[in-house]
């Protein structure tokens, strides 16, 4: 087996994710290895030049899987790069890679995204050092059940190709790594500037400067007895600029709130009107993106980190080297270890506790910005829809059946499903009023009011030859929103037995039919957790 030059030790660690579960393993992953003595370097997928791709020897990618199948927002790009047709077939065949998968086993498609992935740099060239790790949220023990035991045998890999430099041993974990950055407070007497920088670019997407938007309606759709409180959130986004279509999603920008940012500053005793200016550790580590350079701390704490989440793994693992107490110390090391995952989320993950305990937006000021993308309804002002969306699956539809009915168009057809019709039967006057008109035709499955459990695929089969009809004589487009759990599977199996009942198709021609109406953007599901 080849060993390469010292000179050569760097890994490059690149994660696509969703929710930063799998940022905070890449960076795990990248502290693991500086105690090996490596140049480390993480990176979001997006974020780095793919092109360079065929210039590194070592990497480990760290992707996420969400909704059914799809990769994370922040490697979408990369997803387009590497697929490429025209790439050639030993384009990356100096690399050594590895494939750490974070997906969760109850969706259909059980991280697809790093599968896919791992196939894509064999074709590629590259060489596998390991076979692809598939964490499952799921384990009792969550993703780290397969990340410490794979961990392990990468670092085997690694080390058989890339020594340890001649006199150097692995950094004992009892060790606390240098940070990646260094805050430089200034002086306060110095003359530049009272407020942080601002960004100066406007070409910049609209994430990076997003609308302070005033919240106009803030309704509670469920009854006030149901378990769930759910809520209609109306923005009134005059002057943005903002250009959106029924099927897109708002995203919206969170804030910690003063009494929270106050409490943080406290704690770690620092003033909240202190300036600094962020310096990285090593040469070639960009800083984190947007962030205003000087800064003030509170700037910082209120938009930048985020104080109110549960704490993951990683959070008590630093904890352990700081505190003075044996006892506690111990505590912490035990959650940060592979054997205490169990306990960490009984005291953390169950009661939901966060790092300050409190946190909530206290302001109807709510910084947002459309994403473009979600569900697309292309269908033609005479082309009937068949809307499926159980539960708050029928947030986007409500938008769709709005503008077609504006426009004038029928042939609306909606499958809804709740828990029971008195209690979480969300816009039942609106579409009541609509079916009246004749502007719309609704299924309801009521899962709770029923002796026998019935969901929205139940009156799929029910009413296949409406749908059948649909489909084959008006060509209608189908869309799925909501759960991304069983529903989607559900609906699914629902209409390949109709289209076998009703279309004489066999399994196999069912199962090629949904596939071609989807391939046709005539299927699209938007499914979330």
């Amino acid at each position: 087996m080849p060993v390469v030059q010292m000179s050569e030790r760097k890994l490059l660690i690149l994660f696509g994710s969703q929710t930063g579960t799998a940022q905070d393993a890449a960076e795990r992953i990248s502290r693991e290895a500086k105690r090996r003595h490596f140049c480390c370097r993480v990176e979001a997928l997006d974020n780095y030049s793919v092109a360079n791709l065929i210039t590194e020897t070592l990497v480990v990618f760290v992707c996420a899987t969400t909704g059914q199948g799809d990769p994370p927002d922040n490697m979408m790009n990369f997803w387009r790069f590497i697929f490429r047709k025209n790439l050639p077939p030993s384009s990356l065949c100096q690399m050594d890679y590895a494939v750490l998968g974070l997906g969760d086993s109850s969706y259909p498609k059980f991280n697809f995204v790093a599968k896919k992935l791992h196939k894509r740099l064999l074709q590629l060239g590259g060489n596998p050092l390991l076979p692809v790790a598939l964490g499952d949220d799921q384990h009792d023990l969550g993703p780290d059940a397969v990340i410490d035991p794979w961990l392990l045998d990468l670092w085997e890999k690694v080390l058989a190709l890339y020594p340890l430099p001649p006199g150097l041993g692995i950094i004992s974990p009892d060790v606390l790594l240098p940070p990646r950055y260094a805050l430089h407070f200034l002086d306060e007497n110095a003359d530049d500037g009272d407020q942080p920088q601002q960004e100066a670019a406007r070409d910049t997407p609209s994430e990076l400067h997003p609308f302070a938007a005033l919240m106009v309606c803030n309704q509670r759709v469920t009854a006030e007895s149901h378990f769930q409180d759910v809520r209609l959130i109306e923005f009134d986004i005059t002057g943005s600029g903002m250009e959106y279509s029924a099927g897109d999603v708002v995203m919206i920008q969170p804030r910690n709130s003063p009494e929270d940012v106050q409490q943080f500053c406290q704690l770690l005793r620092l003033d909240p009107d202190r300036r600094f200016v962020l310096k990285p550790s090593e040469p070639d580590m960009a800083l984190p993106a947007h962030l205003p350079q000087p800064c003030t701390i509170r700037h910082l704490v209120t938009h930048y980190l985020d104080i109110s989440c549960v704490p993951r793994r990683s959070f008590f693992e630093l904890l352990s080297y700081l505190s003075p107490d044996e006892l506690e110390q111990e505590k912490l090391q035990e959650f940060s270890s592979a054997q205490g995952q169990e306990e960490l989320y009984s005291y953390c993950n169950r009661p939901r506790r966060t790092t300050l305990e409190v946190g909530q937006l206290s302001d109807v000021w709510v910084p947002l910005w459309v994403k473009k993308g979600g569900m697309k309804f292309p269908a033609k002002p005479d082309t009937p829809v068949i809307m499926i969306g159980p539960g708050t699956g029928v947030a986007p539809f409500r938008a769709a059946v709005q503008e077609r009915v504006a426009q004038g168009r029928k042939g609306n057809c909606l499958f809804f499903g709740c828990r029971q019709k008195s209690k979480d039967f969300y816009c039942q006057a609106e579409w009541e009023e609509l079916v009246k008109k004749g502007f719309l035709t609704v299924f309801t499955a009521f899962s709770r009011d029923q002796e026998d459990k019935v969901y929205v695929q139940h009156r799929i089969r029910e009413n296949k030859g409406l749908v059948w009809d649909l489909l084959s004589r008006d060509n209608a487009h189908i869309y799925v929103a909501g759960n991304a759990k069983e529903m989607p599977a559900g609906v699914a199996e629902a209409l390949k037995t109709v289209f076998h009942l009703e279309g004489g198709l066999s399994s196999s021609e069912a199962e090629e039919y949904l596939a071609a109406l989807e391939r046709s953007h005539r299927f699209q599901s938007e499914t979330w957790s």
